[in-house]
């Protein structure tokens, strides 16, 4: 089985700028990657590009063995968690994720509900999702991301508008999805909480990509 995700001189131009600038890495196999930089510095349009939301101007990026945008629209058995990530706003919490769920028929009740514990949201909670706080809900983005078991999590600022609690409750799911299986990219600026379980750190600079020294390492049975 393939593992990897090969990312191969990957540029993205808009309006003359490029966001992407000839980005090349590889990823061998599951584990927790980091992804951090300022503010437009292009963590997200890479992740985008590596989710199959945005289509690259040149260069590649192959997942599990399939060229994105070639060979698959988007890489099989993935979750996101975008901060624009939709909602319908009708909907409680349960309700929206029972709905995105049957898209691919993958999960049925019982994992959204347990999707929804795992994050500290109450299954029966009859509140709209128009009704929750930005703390609650970027706890469900979280939710949504996780409840398929994805074999590739992607997590763009998967901490934003969490408190403390929040914040470590997000990296124990990001610890348990990588001891899972699950190769997990996660971009995020100055969480020292999560920057403790990167095996290994990237850092992006006016869409260039280049290597920090070692993590501590996702798959640690300490803590």
């Amino acid at each position: 089985m393939n593992d990897s995700i090969v990312v191969s001189h990957a540029t993205k131009v808009l309006g003359g700028r490029r966001v992407l600038d000839n980005v090349t890495f590889e990823i061998p196999g599951p584990g927790v990657y980091g992804f951090s930089g300022v503010n437009g510095s292009g963590k997200t349009m890479l992740f985008r590009a590596i989710s199959g939301l945005v289509r690259l101007t040149s260069g590649s990026v192959e997942v599990f063995g399939q060229v994105v945008g070639r060979d698959v629209d988007f890489p099989v058995a993935m979750g996101i968690a975008f901060e624009s990530s939709g909602f319908w706003d009708e909907l409680t919490g349960r309700g929206n994720l029972l709905s995105l769920a049957d898209i691919r028929g993958v999960v049925g009740e019982t994992e959204v509900d347990e999707a929804l514990r795992r994050v500290g949201l109450d299954p029966n909670d009859t509140r709209p999702f128009s009704s929750y706080s930005m703390g609650m809900r970027q706890r469900l983005v979280v939710a949504q991301a996780v409840m398929e078991s994805p074999r590739l999590l992607i997590m763009d600022e998967p901490t934003n508008s969490l408190d403390v609690s929040g914040i470590d409750l997000v990296a124990g799911i990001v610890r348990e999805e990588a001891k899972r299986g699950a190769t997990v990219l996660v971009a995020s600026h100055n969480e020292p909480t999560l920057e403790a379980l990167y095996e290994r750190h990237f850092h992006m600079r006016d869409g260039r990509l280049t290597e920090e020294g070692p993590g501590e390492g996702a798959m640690s049975d300490e803590g």
